[in-house]
């Protein structure tokens, strides 16, 4: 997808706004309309889009300073539509979960995750990211009920269908621990038989 540079757009904007205004007071505002209009467009499509698709792309260098620096220069999440307003709360939950402020990313999930999202695959990018930190809270049943989500949508992302069949693998090899493996009663002896009860 084609982007402007977040610089080059604030340049642009104040270029065509400015030199709008100043050919409206000095000819006629007919003149200036053309470029006021460019003006509006880069200005709305600055506040509707934000900084996500830049600060993404940070991300995926790992540049986690500069990304996080990107999406400040975004003015107001609320403005943003569905999509990118979703994304910006699902790279800030990253950025958060980096820094090992789970609690926080998880308040930055679920904000993404109350955002009807246009497809099956940021919704279930959501929903396995959530239930990865109820993983690390040692909490299986809130998991699974993430992932439950996860396995009702319709992914199409090869990326995001190996992260559900490694979580699922995870999941798995929980459920084949069995209670009370560990615990003294039936406990295995090194020879692999148990100890018979003395006989009086």
């Amino acid at each position: 997808m084609f982007t402007i540079n977040i610089y080059l757009r604030f340049a642009l904007i104040a270029l065509f706004l400015g030199g709008g205004i100043v050919l409206a007071i000095l000819y006629s505002f007919w003149y200036a309309l053309p470029l006021i209009l460019i003006g509006l467009v880069l200005l709305v499509g600055y506040l509707m889009l934000g900084t996500v698709q830049s600060a993404a792309l940070m991300l995926q260098t790992g540049d986690m300073a500069g990304a996080e620096k990107r999406l400040k220069l975004t003015p107001s999440p609320r403005l943003l539509y569905s999509a990118n307003r979703a994304y910006y709360y699902m790279l800030k939950a990253g950025i958060a979960q980096n820094r090992q402020q789970h609690q926080e990313a998880e308040k930055l999930l679920q904000k993404a995750r109350e955002i009807k999202v246009p497809t099956d695959n940021e919704r279930a990018v959501i929903h396995l990211q959530l239930a990865n930190i109820a993983l690390q809270r040692s909490n299986w049943n809130q998991a699974r009920a993430y992932f439950k989500v996860v396995k009702d949508c319709k992914v199409t992302e090869p990326t995001i269908k190996e992260q559900i069949r490694e979580f699922e693998k995870v999941l798995k090899n929980r459920s084949a621990l069995k209670p009370g493996m560990g615990g003294r009663r039936g406990r295995m002896t090194p020879g692999g038989k148990r100890r018979r009860p003395k006989i009086k």
